[in-house]
């Protein structure tokens, strides 16, 4: 299972997973814009490349997310193809290549707002790595 969708009173919530930090990146990826657009309307014109760091998994995550973030709000891009790469010296840098187009507000299921904190967490699993994440909307 990649990721799953956590019912919530008012926000978005998922859970995702991952063999790798990687893959944990990659599947928050899918299930981010899965949860704000029809995927399937999504045409794979268009390439963005991004690049995060931080000083942890959560971090990292929640930094690589605020940027999804910034990409769905300014310029109407969602991905349907993601593949990132992980380097760790002393601080973990991810670099992704985002494969997507634009949307267009017939598209999209609710708008995001922001990447809380609350409950935000990656743990590590004997699958390798689990994290939890709510949007506000």
């Amino acid at each position: 299972m990649k990721y799953r969708f956590v019912d919530h009173t008012a926000d978005i919530a998922f859970e995702v997973y991952g063999s790798s930090l990687e893959e944990l990146l990659e599947n928050a990826t899918l299930a981010f814009y899965d949860s704000f657009v029809d995927l399937n309307r999504i045409d794979t014109s268009k390439d963005v490349k991004i690049e995060v760091e931080g000083e942890d998994e959560e971090i990292l995550l929640y930094r690589w997310l605020n940027e999804l973030l910034y990409l769905f709000d300014t310029q109407f891009f969602a991905a349907k193809d993601v593949k990132v790469k992980v380097e760790e010296n002393n601080v973990k840098k991810a670099t992704g290549k985002l494969k997507g187009g634009k949307f267009t507000p017939e598209n999209v299921k609710v708008e995001p707002k922001a990447i809380t904190m609350h409950k935000f967490r990656v743990e590590k699993t004997p699958e390798g790595l689990k994290a939890f994440v709510v949007v506000d909307i």
